[in-house]
């Protein structure tokens, strides 16, 4: 981990100012952000924040590496699963929002939600009501909507397919989605999609609703039907999604 100033700004503004982005463009930087989430597994952390306002490039250059900041969130696995429901909430997987216990799978989810919005430039899960987006994530129901996917392939499809799937035993772990085809087999499409996707970035991700912070206690006791009683995995007696703490200079 290190402390520097990244000078390369957000994924999705770098997109925005691209003049041509293709699919390919998409899985170089899952590649990368795959990679990096791998080796905070295998030291047994899971980041829990995974989404595009925390993937920053680290220069301006054309071919800056992307780079994971803001561990605010972050939590080592060590001995057992974790508890806490945390994180951003349209990127948070089902089992986080139903208050079970979860492990490294929720950062796989995440980048399945990052890999639909690179490529369409609108998340699989919306709702104005707070309540009806987590009865969705919890439910997995996205669609890939027509005219926005007509010229995405069917590799990126099943690839998210693999990620976004409701049940974390059948998710892909970072080792499967690094070999699926459309990552490292060739099978993403040189299309200039940037056209569609810019339009809806700037639609969907100027609105403040993505940036703020949530408190979602209540909302998720009232989908579970539970009552939160104990400690969870940080030793707090709260239960919060998105409490957001800013760390923009630690990154992997």
């Amino acid at each position: 981990f290190c402390n520097q100033r990244l000078t390369g700004g957000e994924l999705l503004d770098r997109i925005l100012e691209r003049g041509s982005y293709t699919e390919k463009d998409a899985s170089r930087v899952i590649y990368q952000v795959l990679q990096a989430v791998k080796y905070l597994h295998q030291l047994g952390i899971v980041h829990r924040d995974l989404k595009p306002e925390n993937l920053l490039y680290e220069t301006p250059l054309e071919d800056s590496k992307i780079v994971i900041s803001d561990f605010g969130l972050s939590k080592m696995e060590e001995q057992g699963a974790l508890s806490t429901a945390c994180g951003t909430p349209a990127y948070v997987a089902p089992e986080l929002l139903q208050q079970k216990t979860y492990g490294k799978e929720v950062d796989l989810w995440a980048i399945g939600v990052i890999a639909f919005i690179l490529l369409c430039g609108y998340p699989p899960f919306y709702d104005d009501n707070d309540t009806q987006l987590y009865k969705l994530i919890i439910k997995a129901e996205y669609e890939f909507d027509s005219p926005y996917w007509d010229d995405i392939s069917d590799s990126a499809k099943d690839f998210i397919v693999h990620l976004l799937q409701k049940d974390p035993a059948k998710r892909f772990n970072c080792d499967q989605a690094l070999q699926h085809p459309w990552i490292s087999g060739g099978a993403a499409l040189d299309k200039n999609i940037h056209g569609s996707v810019s339009a809806q970035i700037q639609k969907n991700f100027a609105k403040s609703h993505w940036k703020r912070a949530f408190n979602a206690t209540i909302i998720v006791h009232h989908l579970t039907k539970k009552t939160h009683s104990g400690e969870d995995d940080e030793g707090n007696h709260s239960t919060s999604i998105g409490e957001e703490t800013s760390h923009d200079c630690d990154y992997l």
